[in-house]
């Protein structure tokens, strides 16, 4: 298993890590400006994917990277309060 610096970071310094690009993946959250996007990561976690194959299945990733996904989902999720809707 790779063991990065990602332990110390900032959910701030993590989220730097996650890219906006319209020439990347139709314009959709990414990891490093790599063809990683958010969604899939968080996914493939949810999934019950380790982290472990998921690094060692695609190397350019990082832990840190991981990390950033959750982060950014997380930051996603908050909200004032919801609405329940009445059909």
């Amino acid at each position: 298993m790779r063991v990065g610096y990602s332990a110390c970071m900032s959910s701030e310094e993590l989220l730097t890590r996650i890219t906006i690009n319209p020439q990347i993946c139709h314009g959709k959250p990414c990891i490093r400006g790599l063809r990683y996007p958010v969604e899939w990561l968080l996914e493939l976690m949810s999934s019950g994917t380790s982290t472990e194959q998921i690094l060692s299945d695609y190397l350019d990733l990082e832990e840190a990277d991981l990390q950033a996904a959750c982060a950014f989902g997380a930051r996603l999720s908050r909200v004032q309060r919801i609405e329940p809707v009445v059909g």
